[in-house]
């Protein structure tokens, strides 16, 4: 028997395996450290495709660093903190520079988490601003894409010289992988501007996923090229995007060209975070990877796509989300209120919500796999969501076929299993 300790919120849950059953499913490359500041200076001395920043700023202009809210765990204490140093070094004044967040439809980033996304001493120096997506007076239109969509993006955006995005690179089940131009939008559009975009995820002829749309998936994806071309729009002038550890600590930076390092860096991130399986099983235990991966359940919820890759149709996946800011949205039950995902996909067709489309990728799996949830939602929730409430890893674990054989996935949300041909 192996133990095993599993991420669960701010700290972890042991369970006991047999090896001979169980395979750990994770990336094969040696242990990163992460990075010193020495470290990521020198990334930002040589820009992927970019001029350095001390060749791009002058010390008379303005710059607006776009950060990510607290559902990501980006590496910004670190990277903030060195890249506002350097801003400053080259003579622009503390003044004349600004943080947005990228909340998206998110809620507002706290006080207490602002001091630890930017560190104490960048929170006290420069001025932060919060986006907020439905609020009119701060949302100016830029342009309309060629799908159509009306591009509706925070003012701030337009009042500052230079625009420099930062953000960390993962997977995402429909943009592909997160980080790069997702800053921009859906990080700082309007609700209707995002809602248009992510609608492109779906094939409503179909009622599934269109064409070329799914995880680590960039050429041909609607939805990524949608929002490549919106943040094209606002052209920013440089792009810092990190790899992050177990602990939200930095282990790989990419700086440049916000468009092609990213590029660059999704590609990377694909070979070093994907594992090849030669077929799936019928058990997959996968914990999202702690805080802040399953801070809510819509975050959780990209770690269950992660094991439903792994997982035989009819199988059981027990996901590891504690959840304790509760499902993400206090309406995201409604949608739950449907006999199944296809009049559900019927309901999106009519009236789309963003987060609607992530009950409808949720309730798609719940129909296909036996999902034993361990969290700190009421049960009632859960099974309103088709999925079974567990307590513990021990009344999960009894519910199995000690002969089965099965996968686990510690850090479901970054691990893509991908299945031989």
């Amino acid at each position: 028997m192996r133990q095993i300790e599993l991420a669960y919120g701010l700290r972890s849950v042991a369970i006991s395996l047999d090896e001979g059953h169980y395979q750990v499913l994770a990336s094969d490359g040696p242990r990163e450290q992460p990075l010193t500041d020495v470290e990521v200076g020198r990334v930002l001395d040589e820009p992927f495709e970019s001029s350095t920043l001390e060749e791009l700023l002058s010390p008379d202009e303005s710059v607006l660093i776009v950060v990510s809210d607290a559902t990501r765990a980006t590496g910004s204490a670190q990277i903030v903190n060195l890249l506002v140093r350097r801003i400053i070094q080259i003579g622009i004044a503390p003044q004349d520079v600004a943080i947005i967040f990228a909340t998206g439809i998110h809620r507002p980033v706290t006080p207490d988490e602002k001091r630890e996304l930017l560190t104490p001493f960048i929170f006290q120096r420069i001025k932060t601003i919060d986006h907020d997506s439905h609020d009119p007076s701060t949302l100016v239109v830029v342009g309309e894409t060629k799908h159509g969509t009306r591009v509706e993006l925070n003012q701030a955006l337009l009042e500052f010289t230079h625009v420099i995005l930062t953000g960390a690179i993962g997977f995402h089940y429909f943009a592909g992988f997160t980080g790069g131009r997702k800053s921009i939008c859906p990080g700082l559009a309007s609700a209707r501007t995002i809602e248009a975009t992510h609608m492109l995820a779906l094939d409503f002829e179909s009622g599934g996923r269109r064409a070329g749309v799914g995880t680590g998936l960039l050429d041909g994806n609607a939805v990524h090229e949608e929002c490549e071309s919106i943040a094209e729009m606002i052209n920013p002038s440089f792009g810092i995007n990190s790899v992050v550890d177990e602990r939200g600590r930095a282990v790989r930076v990419w700086a440049g060209n916000w468009r092609s390092a990213h590029r660059v860096a999704c590609h990377e991130y694909l070979a070093t975070h994907s594992v090849s399986i030669e077929n799936k099983r019928d058990v997959v235990v996968a914990s999202c990877g702690g805080s802040p991966y399953d801070i809510n359940l819509i975050q959780a919820h990209k770690a269950l796509d992660m094991a439903a890759q792994a997982c035989n149709e009819g199988g059981t996946i027990i996901l590891l989300a504690e959840c304790r800011e509760g499902l993400g949205r206090h309406d995201f039950l409604k949608w739950f209120e449907e006999d199944n995902s296809t009049t559900l996909a019927g309901r999106l067709r009519l009236e789309y919500e963003v987060n609607g489309q992530t009950a409808w990728a949720l309730l798609t799996k719940a129909e296909r796999y036996r999902v034993l949830l361990l969290s700190t939602l009421p049960d009632q929730d859960v099974k309103q969501m088709r999925m079974t409430p567990v307590h513990s890893m021990d009344e999960a674990l009894a519910q199995l076929d000690p002969a089965v054989q099965g996968y686990i996935l510690p850090r479901g949300a970054a691990c893509l299993p991908l299945k031989l041909d």
